[in-house]
C-alpha cells in the first residue's frame, strides 16, 4: 500500500535525528558504564564469580535482537517499534538499579539488551527513511561521535558514580534520558511516512537467530580465560552454534516469508559490505581494548594515561567518519573512500606491528591517530552502500544485517585477539580485559595483535573492492538505479 504520513520540515528531521541518536547513545553507554563498576557490585551484591555474566547478559541480547528489530520496524513502522526498544530498555534499566541480588541484575541486564539491539538498528534505519542515501553520508559523524562520546564518557562515569555515589546511578540514569529521548521524537516521529503492509514474524527463524547467536558469542567470551579453547564447553558450543546456523539457514530457504529476506541476503553490496563492515569493526573494537592494554603492560602507563592514548584512535575514527561523510555526496565512485581508507589503516597497522618494540607514546599516537582516520572513512561507505542497494520495504531489515553484523564483529575481534594474547602469555584480568599491575619486557603478543588487526583490515579491502557500486539516490531521484562498474 502507499506510505503514509506528513511532509516533515527540516528542523523536524533533525529534532528525530537528534532524539534517536540520544536512545543509540544510551545503547551504546551501557555497553561501557559498567566495567569500572564491577568490582564495587561485586562487593555490594555478592557472588563475584558471576559478574561477567553483567557484561555477556547484554551482549547475547543486544547483539541478537539487532536483525529482528529490522524486520519487525520494516513490518509495523519505526515509531512503535523504536518505543518498545526503549521502554524495554529502560525496563531493564530499573530491575538492574533495584537489583537485590546478583541474578536479577544479570537477568535485568539481558532486558536492558533486548531493547537496546533495537536501538542501535533503529537509529540508522530511522536516519534511512529520513534523508536520501546522497545526503545520509553527512550523518554517519553524529553516529560515530555518538560512539566516540559513549566510549569515553562510560568508564569515567561509570567509575565516578561506583567510586564516589552508588552503583546503581550507571542505571538510574537511563531514565530520565530515555524519556527525554521519547519526548523529543514522539510528536516528530508521527509523520515519518510509514507503509501498511500484511506480514508476520518468521518466529522459528527467530528463536534459531537468536539461539545461534547466543551459543556463538558465549563461546567467543568464555574461549581462553574461563575454558580452554578445546575444552569440550567449548566445542560444544561452537558445534551447538553451527547446527543452529545451519539450520536457520535452511529455515530460510524453505520459510514462505524468512526472517532475512533472500532478496537482501543475495544483493551482492549487502552481502560484501556487511560482511566488510564485520571485519574493519573486529579490527576496530579489538584495537579499542589492546592499545590501552599495550600502553599500561608495555610503556608502563597509568590507566587514565593510557585512555589518552585512546583518544588518538576514538578522534582518528571520528574524523574520518566527517572526512569521509562530507566527501561521498560530491563524488560519484565513492567506493574510492573506503578503499583510501582501509589502505591508509592497512599501512599504521602494519607499521604498529612493525615498530611494536621499539615505538615512542608520539609516534604511537599519530599512528593509532592515523588507523583510526582510515577505518572511519570505511564505516559510512558500508552503511551507504547496504541502504542505498535496497528498496524502502527493506531498508529495516538490510541495516539490521548490518548492525548485527558490526556487532558481531566486534565481539569476534575482541575474542580473537584474546587469544593471541593469552597464547603469547600476556596478562590480562578477566571479563575487563585490563593489566593486571605488571609490565611485560616483550612486545611480541602485541606485535601479533597489530598483525591480526592488519589482515582483517586487509580482508575488509578485499570484500569492498568486490563490492558494486550503485549510484547513490537523491530526494527527487527513482530508487531504482543501473550498478556502476
Amino acid at each position: 500500500m502507499a506510505a503514509t504520513g506528513s511532509a516533515l520540515s527540516e528542523p523536524e528531521k533533525n529534532v528525530i535525528i537528534g532524539g534517536v541518536l540520544l536512545s543509540m547513545l544510551l545503547a551504546a553507554l551501557d555497553q561501557t558504564i559498567v566495567a569500572p563498576a564491577m568490582p564495587t557490585i561485586g562487593k555490594a551484591l555478592g557472588h563475584s564469580d558471576y559478574l561477567p555474566w553483567v557484561v555477556t547478559g547484554y551482549l547475547l541480547t543486544a547483539t541478537a535482537m539487532a536483525p529482528l528489530y529490522g524486520k519487525i520496524s520494516d513490518i509495523y513502522g519505526r515509531r512503535p517499534t523504536i518505543f518498545a526498544a526503549i521502554i524495554i530498555f529502560l525496563a531493564g534499566s530499573l530491575i538492574s538499579a533495584l537489583a537485590p541480588n546478583m541474578l536479577t541484575l544479570i537477568v535485568g541486564r539481558a532486558v536492558q539488551g533486548l531493547g537496546g539491539g533495537g536501538l542501535f538498528a533503529l537509529a540508522q534505519t530511522v536516519i534511512g527513511d529520513l534523508v536520501p542515501p546522497k545526503e545520509r553520508a553527512r550523518y554517519a559523524a553524529w553516529i560515530s561521535g555518538t560512539w566516540a562520546v559513549a566510549s569515553i564518557a562510560g568508564p569515567l562515569l561509570g567509575g565516578t558514580f561506583a567510586e564516589h555515589l552508588h552503583w546503581s546511578l550507571i542505571f538510574w540514569i537511563n531514565i530520565p534520558l530515555g524519556l527525554a529521548a521519547m519526548a523529543i521524537i514522539n510528536k516528530p516521529l508521527r509523520k515519518l511516512p510509514t507503509v501498511a503492509r500484511a506480514h508476520r514474524i518468521d518466529g522459528v527463524g527467530a528463536l534459531l537467530l537468536v539461539a545461534a547467536t547466543a551459543l556463538l558469542l558465549l563461546a567467543l567470551n568464555w574461549g581462553g580465560s574461563r575454558y580452554p579453547w578445546l575444552s569440550t564447553v567449548i566445542l560444544g558450543l561452537l558445534g551447538a552454534s553451527v547446527v543452529l546456523w545451519l539450520a536457520f539457514a535452511l529455515r530460510l530457504c524453505r520459510a514462505s516469508e524468512p526472517l532475512i529476506s533472500l532478496e537482501v541476503l543475495g544483493n551482492p553490496i549487502v552481502r560484501y559490505g556487511t560482511l566488510a563492515m564485520f571485519l574493519a569493526q573486529g579490527a576496530n573494537v579489538g584495537l579499542s581494548v589492546y592499545i590501552p592494554v599495550y600502553a599500561q603492560t608495555f610503556h608502563g602507563l597509568s590507566a587514565s594515561s593510557s585512555g589518552v592514548v585512546m583518544l588518538g584512535l576514538l578522534l582518528g575514527t571520528v574524523c574520518g567518519a566527517t572526512t569521509s561523510g562530507r566527501t561521498i555526496p560530491r563524488i560519484v565512485h565513492y567506493k574510492r573512500m573506503a578503499l583510501v581508507g582501509g589502505a591508509l589503516a592497512f599501512l599504521c597497522l602494519a607499521a604498529l606491528a612493525a615498530l611494536a618494540g621499539r615505538t615512542s607514546l608520539v609516534v604511537l599516537e599519530m599512528l593509532t591517530f592515523a588507523a583510526g582516520f582510515g577505518s572511519g572513512m570505511t564505516f559510512p561507505v558500508a552503511t551507504i552502500s547496504v541502504q542505498n542497494a535496497v528498496d524502502q520495504a527493506h531498508l529495516g531489515v538490510a541495516t539490521g544485517v548490518l548492525t548485527f553484523l558490526r556487532s558481531l564483529g566486534g565481539a569476534l575481534g575482541v575474542a580473537a585477539f584474546g587469544a593471541i594474547a593469552l597464547g603469547n602469555g600476556l596478562p590480562l584480568a578477566g571479563e575487563g580485559v585490563g593489566p593486571l599491575g605488571t609490565t611485560v619486557t616483550s612486545a611480541v603478543p602485541f606485535t601479533y595483535i597489530f598483525i591480526a588487526s592488519a589482515a582483517a583490515v586487509a580482508a575488509a579491502l578485499v570484500f569492498f573492492h568486490l563490492m558494486p557500486e550503485k549510484p547513490l539516490r537523491g530526494r527527487d531521484e527513482n530508487p531504482v538505479a543501473a550498478v556502476v562498474e
